[in-house]
Formats: structure tokens, sequence, C-alpha cells
């Protein structure tokens, strides 16, 4: 973990800052954390349940998927779009769109939040100048207040009340979410998880007390995959849960080779209240 990361952390269970000894991280009252071989470490309090993290699968195909380069567009707009000295990716996954980011900011620094510790130990190989902490979007982050720059918030739970504190004053929440046109005929034929017509609107409500929207984006775009690549589509995400294998597999075998597939997102930038 880089120095400047563990800057950003604070002790999930006292709150007092975290440094970084020999032995992992440490806090003045004396709790301690190890970090991994792999280079993340895990600030989960003891009581906590991180049943509903990314699976080791989950993460394999969103990083097959993902260095692929089928959301590149995307990738690329959160790339022009977010700035700052200091950038937190809430729920960032595997790290790919947090150093997207940092390949564009040669200043900057990362760091990245997530359930999984499948997906922490990706991103903490994402980039050299990002860090990876096992967290839980839902409770205290264990991160100091108004220590990050900008907010990525890809696809990933929100909690208005935490970012806020974590955000400093004036800067921005970049949040992405599908929009209801995402994956078009494969949410009908493959029975994918709907998205919701007002999605946005309870965002927007979700985190108006403590965010003012700004910008709103969407982006359109469409790709061209194989039944291979569809599967692994469906792999990396919430759906991957509800469909077993064997039933996907047959309804997948039923689309055209390639197919071509709708991606629709909305990106909703938020300036700290």
């Amino acid at each position: 973990m880089l120095p400047d990361v563990v800057d950003y952390l604070r002790c999930p269970v006292c709150g007092a800052d975290l440094a970084l000894t020999d032995r992992g991280l440490r806090c003045p009252a004396g709790h301690t954390f190890d970090v991994a071989r792999q280079g993340y470490a895990n600030l989960l309090p003891g009581d906590a349940r991180p049943g509903t993290a990314d699976t080791p699968e989950m993460v394999r195909a969103r990083t097959a998927f993902l260095g692929a380069g089928h959301f590149a567009p995307l990738t690329g707009r959160l790339a022009e779009q977010v700035t700052g000295a200091r950038i937190l990716d809430a729920g960032g996954g595997t790290g790919h769109y947090l150093a997207a980011v940092l390949d564009r900011t040669p200043d900057a620094t990362g760091l990245g939040l997530d359930l999984s510790k499948h997906a922490a130990r990706r991103a903490a190989r994402a980039h050299p100048r990002a860090g990876a902490v096992v967290a839980d979007l839902w409770r205290p982050l264990p991160v100091r207040d108004t220590t990050a720059d900008a907010i990525l918030n890809v696809f990933a739970p929100r909690n208005a009340a935490e970012f806020h504190r974590v955000l400093r004053p004036g800067g921005h929440l970049h949040v992405v979410t599908p929009s209801p046109r995402h994956l078009g005929p494969l949410v009908r034929e493959l029975g994918l998880l709907k998205i919701g017509e007002h999605k946005d609107d309870r965002t927007d409500t979700t985190l108006a007390d403590h965010f003012t929207l700004t910008d709103r984006q969407p982006l359109e775009t469409t790709a061209r995959l194989t039944h291979e690549e569809i599967a692994t589509l469906v792999g990396m995400g919430p759906s991957a849960h509800h469909i077993p294998a064997d039933e996907l597999h047959r309804r997948i075998g039923k689309l055209t080779d390639p197919f071509e597939v709708p991606l629709s997102f909305t990106l909703s930038i938020y300036r700290r209240s």
C-alpha cells in the first residue's frame, strides 16, 4: 500500500488515523489490520457479513469483459470527467475505472473500496498509484473526513452521508447507473434483472440531503458480442446469482452469434452541498 493511500484511512473500530507499520496498519489505540501479500488491507469490522460480495467467478468475468474493451466509451468518459489529487472509488471492484482516471491524472492517487476481497486483490494491482481496501459501503467508511477530491461510484451502492463526510467541500461525486435501455433484448431473452424506469429520480432523492446535481450525461453505444462474451457479461453482474449456469447456457444458445447488444448508461455528477 502506498503511503499516500494510507493517508486516506482511519480505523474502522475507533475512527483514529491509521499508519503503516512493518506488520500492517495500526492506529494509536492499538487496533491492527493486516495488509495481504497481494497488497490490499481488510478493514471490515469483526461483525461484518460480506455475503453479498462478488465471488471469484464474478471478478474473473468482470476482469475479462472490461479488459476486452466492451465498456471503453464509459471508461473514457469517466477518465475525461473526474479530476483531483485524491480519488476515491466507492464500490470500485477490480479497479478498472479508477486506473483509467489515474492514467489521465498523473499527479493523483486513488483508493478503491469494495466488499469483495477477490475484487480488492485485483484492484491493488490495477495501477501503481492506487491502493485497495475491503470495506462495506453501507457502514461508516474507513476513510478520514474531507479526504477525497472526487468520488467514483459505478454500479455500486451509495451511502450519501458517508460520501458527504469523506469528500472535501466543493468536491464532486460521479455516479454511473445503467438506464432502462441497457442490454435491451438480452434482459427479455435471458430473463435478466430489469432496471427501473425512474432510477435516476430515485438516485437524486437518495442523495438530495447531501449533494446537488450539476450535470447528467447519457451514454448510448452498442457491442456485438459472441455467446461466450454474453455469458461473461451476465456472469459479472447481479443476474449471475439468479440464473443457473445450465439454464443461462440454454437461453444464450437461442441467440444469433454474434448478437448486437445496446449498452446504455447515465453519468450523474453531484456537487457536495
